[in-house]
């Protein structure tokens, strides 16, 4: 039997027992060899170091540190690092991408929950359920049996900002309902959007053409203020605003305006600053829904990232290419 490559967890401890339960710990150590009671919060521990000389895979999670240079000196035999969340932005470092080692995400895997959470919200908010719950509440007059004209899912335009994993994976749930999508994205030309199965329209064009936007594109300096206030005024009167993807992608003064004209309603997970500020009008908006960051995957779902990470780990210990690799040169635009 060949000899399991030695691996070590980089994040914060209590993420471990989390993100692989039993089930998954059991099996992702008879891949590799690794210890679950030694986790690098910290490269400097002494503790750490030791088995990091002899590390040639890091299991990185949330609360990772910064794999720089010196702890890459730390490491010479180290060849992999699988992630067991979305982005690797906040702890890989050029010097990471520079030495040849293989990273790979279990992106893929904590795209889908958003993407639940997003359909979720899309046919929610084409029923109205949000802003009729709000005002029941509020009025406690139940408006009686008649047929509610302008709302319902039937032949709803959706526009989707983004074929990140996220969007990709919304759109193929979006297939089997009523409802009518596109997308616009930079980085996709029309036949990438035949494939996907829906029209490409420039940004303007899908913004005026929605009753609901939802946002999935990465958080760059491109794409600060992406939705700003000259965006969210070619929306049309009474439709919807999704953001699960970054806060700073939307000027939320513009939108505040727009939510407190009554001309728009906002379903955010995502905020600029997260947290709000305990005096912001989106908590107090009837219009506004904000989550607390919690589309992604929480609770059980996240046994599903340990998992990736464990496949990717089979993968490795059989000589076989990754399912979810990272191509260091467009990092920067995934999402």
């Amino acid at each position: 039997m060949p000899q399991r490559p030695v691996a070590l967890f980089a994040m914060t401890a209590e993420n471990v027992p989390r993100i692989f339960p039993p089930d998954v710990m059991a099996r992702l150590r008879d891949a590799v060899d690794i210890d679950p009671t030694v986790v690098a919060e910290d490269f400097a521990d002494p503790r750490v170091r030791e088995v990091l000389a002899a590390t040639e895979i890091l299991v990185t999670g949330w609360g990772c540190p910064a794999v720089d240079e010196a702890v890459l000196d730390a490491a010479p035999k180290l060849r992999a690092i699988l992630h067991s969340a979305g982005s690797v932005k906040g702890f890989t470092t050029p010097a990471v991408w520079e030495r040849g080692i293989t990273v790979s995400s279990a992106a893929a895997a904590n795209a889908l929950p958003v993407a639940e959470y997003t359909l979720a919200m899309i046919l929610l908010a084409g029923k109205d359920i949000l802003v009729s719950r709000e005002r029941l509440r509020t009025e406690r007059v139940h408006p009686g049996w008649e047929i509610v004209p302008g709302i319902g899912n039937h032949g709803r335009r959706v526009g989707i900002i983004g074929a990140s994993r996220i969007g990709r994976r919304l759109i193929e749930l979006l297939h089997p309902f009523d409802l009518r999508p596109s997308l616009t994205d930079p980085y996709v030309d029309e036949a990438g959007a035949a494939a996907l199965g829906v029209p490409l329209l420039p940004l303007d064009d899908l913004l005026r053409t929605s009753d609901i936007v939802t946002v999935h594109a990465p958080d760059t300096p491109e794409t600060h203020h992406l939705i700003g206030r000259r965006e969210l005024a070619l929306m049309p009167d009474g439709s919807v605003l999704v953001n699960t993807a970054r806060g700073a992608l939307v000027d939320h003064d513009a939108l505040v305006d727009e939510l407190r004209a009554g001309r728009l309603s906002a379903i955010l997970d995502v905020t600029d600053p997260e947290p709000l500020p305990a005096d912001s009008p989106l908590l107090d908006l009837p219009n506004a829904f904000i989550t607390p960051h919690l589309a992604g995957s929480q609770g059980n779902e996240v046994a599903r990232l340990g998992l990736a990470v464990t496949e990717e780990a089979e993968r490795l210990g059989a000589g076989q290419p990754l399912a979810h690799a990272i191509d260091g040169d467009v990092l920067e635009r995934t999402a």
